[in-house]
Parts: C-alpha cells; sequence; structure tokens
C-alpha cells in the first residue's frame, strides 16, 4: 500500500514540475527553452524529462492556428495573415501582402514559395519522440509514469505524422531513427497505406495504456480517446474519394498519393473508428437549453469540457484569439475575414435553407431569424459586442451595445474589414482584446466530440445509406446549435444526405482546420475554390437599411493544389524525393 501512494505521490511531484515547466508567458505546454543543456543532462533529470515531453505538445496545434501564415519584408517584420481558413472558402486574408495563405486563395502556390512549417514542425517534432522513446527507459522517474508518457509520446508521434500525410500524401516513415546532420538521411517516401498504417499501429500502441479521458492536471494531454478520435479522422480521410479513388492513375508513383484501387470497405472501417469513439461513454456534446446556441457558444469559452477529446492548452488568461478576431476598435486585428459564401451557408432557425422559397429568407433582413451558430461564427452588423469605458488607468464599466460601426470608423467595411465580416468564433462575450482584466481561460480545441459524430454519419452514409444512426448523429448536433425543429427531413437519399453532412461540417466546424481539407478530400475544391468571393456592404440611413453584395476576390484552384508541394529545398537535397503531381 505505500509503495502505491508513493507512486501517486511521486507522479503529482512530476506532474506538478510539468506545470511549472510549462506556465510561462508563452503558456501553458509552452516550448520549453534550454541553454547548455545535453540529451545526457535532460535525461537524467526527471524535471527535464517531462519538460521535454511539455516540448512536443507545445507544437500540436501549429496547423490549426489563425495567425500561421505572416507576410512582411523580412523575418524580423512578419504579421499574421490568417490560416487555413483564408486558404479556403471560409476567409479572406487581412493583408493583400505575400503569404502561403493568399498563395492559395490565387492559385499561385508552388513549391519555392510555399511554407516548410509542416514539413519542418512535423520532423522535427518527430524526432524529438524519438529522442525521449530513447531515453526515457533511463530516466529516474517510476515505472507506471514512464508507461504513461511512452504511450503519450506514441500518440504524438502519429499526431504529427497525420498532419503530413494530409498535407503532402505519403511521405517517409522514420521510425525509431535519430539522424543527425553528418548521416546519410533516407528520402524515399513511404505509400500513403504504408503511412495510415503506420498511424493506426502507434494510436493503437499508445491507446494499450491511456485513460479514456484525461482530467485535473492530465487535462489536454493525449487519452485512448484521443486515440481513437485520430483513427477516426486518419480513416474517414483515407475513405475519402481524394485518396480512396485514385485520382491521378495516369501518374507515376500514385501510390504515394493515395490507394491504387477503390474499396468501399474503407467506408465501414471508418465508421467503426468513429463509433468506438462513441462507444467509449467518455465524451458527449456541450449542451445548454436555456438559450438556442448557447451550448455551442460556450463550449468554447470553457477550459474543461465534456466535448473536448484533444486540445491545445493555453495560459488561464489569454485573449489570443481576441487579439486577432475582434475588430480595430477592440484593438484586435491581423485575422481573416469570414466570406458570404461561409454566412449564406448557415440555415434558418428552421433548418431549412436560405435558398428554400419557403424557409422565410428575408434578403432585405438577412440575419434576423437565422441558426444561432451564425452569430457565435461572425461578427456582422448589430452584433452585440464588448466594450471597454475606462476612467483614469482602470477600467471601470463594461457593457453591451449593438456593433454598428460598418458603414464609417476605423472597423468599417473596406477600412477594417474586406468582407464587411469578422471572426466571431470561439471568442469570448466577456473578453476584450488587449484588456487585462477581462480575459479567457480558454483552451483550443483540435478534435472535439461533434466532428467524431459527423465522421461516423459521413463513413456510414457513404457505406450503407443513411440509416437511423445516421439521422441521430446529425440531428443531435442540429438540436444542440438551436434549431427548431432540428428534425431532417425523413427519406432522404445517400446525395442528399451527403450534402446535409458536407454543410453541417462547414457551419459546425468553421475556423477549426477543416474546411480546407474536406474540400480536398471530398475533391470538391474545383468548384469550392474556382470561385468570386463575396462580402457585404451594410448601408443605414435612419431607418431606412440597404444591404448589398459585392466582389472580393477571384479564387483560382488548379488540380495540383489537392495536395501541398513538399518544399523545394527538402526535394533538391536529394533524387530519392519525388515531388508531387502538378509542382
Amino acid at each position: 500500500m505505500r509503495k502505491i501512494y508513493f507512486q501517486v505521490v511521486a507522479y503529482s511531484f512530476f506532474l506538478a514540475l510539468f506545470l511549472l515547466a510549462s506556465c510561462k508567458k508563452d503558456g501553458f505546454l509552452g516550448q520549453t527553452t534550454t541553454s547548455n543543456l545535453t540529451e545526457e543532462t535532460v535525461f537524467k533529470d526527471s524535471a527535464n524529462t517531462v519538460r521535454f515531453l511539455a516540448g512536443i505538445y507545445a507544437n500540436v496545434g501549429f496547423s490549426a492556428s489563425a495567425s500561421r501564415f505572416t507576410y512582411g519584408p523580412d523575418i524580423f517584420h512578419q504579421t499574421p495573415n490568417g490560416g487555413l481558413d483564408a486558404s479556403s472558402d471560409e476567409a479572406e486574408v487581412f493583408s493583400s501582402g505575400g503569404s502561403t495563405a493568399l498563395a492559395w486563395e490565387t492559385g499561385t502556390v508552388n513549391a519555392a514559395v510555399i511554407t516548410d512549417d509542416a514539413y519542418k514542425t512535423s520532423y522535427n517534432n518527430i524526432r524529438a519522440v524519438n529522442q525521449l522513446l530513447k531515453n526515457l527507459p533511463k530516466a529516474p522517474i517510476v515505472a507506471f509514469v514512464k508507461t504513461q508518457m511512452t504511450a503519450e509520446a506514441h500518440f504524438l508521434r502519429a499526431w504529427y505524422y497525420a498532419i503530413l500525410l494530409k498535407h503532402y500524401g505519403g511521405v517517409h516513415l522514420v521510425g525509431d531513427s535519430i539522424y543527425n546532420y553528418t548521416d546519410k538521411i533516407p528520402a524515399a517516401r513511404n505509400t500513403y497505406e504504408e503511412c495510415v498504417n503506420y498511424i493506426l499501429a502507434e494510436c493503437d500502441l499508445a491507446a494499450q495504456d491511456l485513460p479514456n479521458a484525461q482530467s485535473g492536471v492530465n487535462y489536454g494531454r493525449a487519452s485512448k480517446g484521443a486515440c481513437l478520435a485520430l483513427k477516426s479522422r486518419v480513416l474517414l480521410y483515407a475513405a475519402s474519394p481524394l485518396f480512396n479513388q485514385s485520382p491521378l492513375k495516369d501518374i507515376k508513383n500514385v501510390e504515394l498519393v493515395g490507394y491504387k484501387e477503390y474499396s468501399l470497405e474503407r467506408w465501414r472501417i471508418a465508421r467503426d473508428a468513429a463509433a468506438a469513439v462513441i462507444g467509449l461513454g467518455a465524451y458527449s456534446l456541450n449542451t445548454d437549453n436555456s438559450t438556442p446556441g448557447v451550448g455551442f457558444r460556450d463550449l468554447f469559452t470553457k477550459r474543461y469540457n465534456t466535448e473536448y477529446i484533444f486540445q491545445l492548452m493555453r495560459p488561464n488568461d489569454n485573449v489570443d484569439l481576441e487579439n486577432l478576431f475582434q475588430p480595430p476598435s477592440r484593438t484586435g486585428k491581423n485575422g481573416a475575414f469570414p466570406l458570404q459564401g461561409l454566412v449564406d451557408a448557415f440555415p434558418m432557425r428552421n433548418g431549412k435553407p436560405i435558398t428554400d422559397p419557403s424557409s422565410g429568407y428575408n434578403p432585405q433582413n438577412p440575419y434576423a431569424g437565422r441558426d444561432p451558430r451564425l452569430d457565435y461564427t461572425v461578427v456582422r452588423d448589430q452584433t452585440p459586442m464588448q466594450n471597454r469605458l475606462i476612467s483614469g488607468f482602470s477600467p471601470v464599466n463594461i457593457f453591451q451595445g449593438n456593433y454598428n460601426n460598418l458603414k464609417t470608423g476605423p472597423d468599417a467595411v473596406h477600412v477594417g474589414t474586406s468582407t464587411g465580416y469578422y471572426t466571431n468564433k470561439m471568442l469570448s462575450p466577456n473578453a476584450v482584446a488587449n484588456d487585462f482584466m477581462h480575459r479567457t481561460e480558454r483552451c483550443l480545441p483540435l478534435i472535439r466530440y461533434a466532428e467524431v459524430l459527423l465522421n461516423y454519419a459521413e463513413a456510414a452514409n457513404e457505406y450503407s445509406g443513411p440509416d437511423a444512426t445516421v439521422y441521430q448523429a446529425v440531428e443531435s448536433i442540429r438540436e444542440r446549435a438551436g434549431l427548431s425543429p432540428f428534425k431532417l427531413p425523413s427519406g432522404l437519399s445517400q446525395t442528399e444526405m451527403r450534402q446535409v453532412i458536407q454543410n453541417e461540417r462547414r457551419i459546425e466546424l468553421a475556423f477549426e482546420e477543416h474546411r480546407f481539407w474536406d474540400v480536398r478530400r471530398w475533391k470538391i475544391a474545383e468548384q469550392t475554390d474556382n470561385i468570386q468571393t463575396k462580402g457585404m456592404e451594410v448601408n443605414r440611413d435612419g431607418s431606412n437599411v440597404t444591404y448589398k453584395i459585392f466582389d472580393v476576390r477571384k479564387r483560382n484552384f488548379r488540380p495540383a493544389m489537392y495536395l501541398w508541394p513538399l518544399p523545394q529545398a527538402e526535394v533538391a537535397k536529394s533524387p530519392e524525393m519525388i515531388q508531387n503531381p502538378g509542382y
């Protein structure tokens, strides 16, 4: 009994060191900065060992970051210019200065200009995982903590390979190897199928030694649920048309970018993977029926909730997204601006699309009676927002007022926003950018339960059509959203249900790094991204209000853009490295 107690105390001590090491200015699980530490000295010390693991966690959200892409005259003067949201039909870049996001918008992306962060960040962290796994056995840490840390490391290795896979297709699997700059490093890419199987095996291995869900001081770390949910995502992508129909059969080495032959069974396997997460019973939608849609809004402001399966932890007083997304008058800046097409994708509160003549949609009052998620995703004319009143040096009062500065002032359309909208997704209604008193405890979702439900619905529908379980999964999300009625029409065909699920993913998961990948794996980006994007002008003259839709930017897409080009600098290093088709 004393031995068990000692292990629990020891584990708590190491976790305390872990938290202490991570709660720096750059946040929980922040990148550890060290000097004069060698591999030997790091892993001889328990605190340094858990800090090393914390450093691997620190990068898990880079791909989904809303400020991922930047522009500027040089590396010392870089400004955020959106992320994958601005690279898709969700949003417009903050600035027309050159960036990866703008290259995706204009169709000018190529191997020479593309950011290499997906490649370098992922492989750097995979190498760090391999160093941890090599040295952890000799670290002065109790055995069961080592077991947990080993499992987490295997999950993190799978996580970073999954990021590489969705960007590039098949990549080189380094296994447990740790290369130095003097080594001849193999560069030949493994097939897409080999990479999928490797990720699944890593997840299975990790899941054996992890709890269904993490809580307390472990919240934010890998769990069995996270392992199963990552499998669900990877298998859903693998079953999708881009990879499961060999769209590029006429090229050499097609196995690097997908399967050689289509298989319906891949949809069944993806369905079962999502069902395994649901079957844990460890996660549920964050629901609050007091006000339509408030459960959806409040989900993103809660540090602890039942819906997050894997998340990027942030400091307890963060306003990261407020600083990006809020209008200039609230000292926000540099966030991508939502497009009219995204706004139009939200149905009426009765669940009917605005294109349905019976929906009740009024183009002269376009925001009335809409899906409650619209207001919690987009800031538009008359959106209630917090203002800060300052007396002396102290904020003395905060109140809500109607946001109607889209005609004049720094927030105006064509001045503060190029589309007439600002992003509201995941923002706290009680926080103001750069306000030291009113901040959030928010962490950022990387996998949440709503995604898993939609994964299940899509895979099950593609495998066997819209049965009762498909309806149940989609309707549970619509009910939480505050739609009334939330029920879908009965008797939908497989094609009709596919369209419902695709639109539900678009609006439920907006600004969470899904749309960019979804339109690619569905192989519909040639329709969604070859478009003239639109914005909205709202003109008020007394009680007279007019709404005018205007052109923002002509988007361009070519088939090569279904995958990212491998960075030219990496391809140039070895003839073994085969570039993706079209680049």
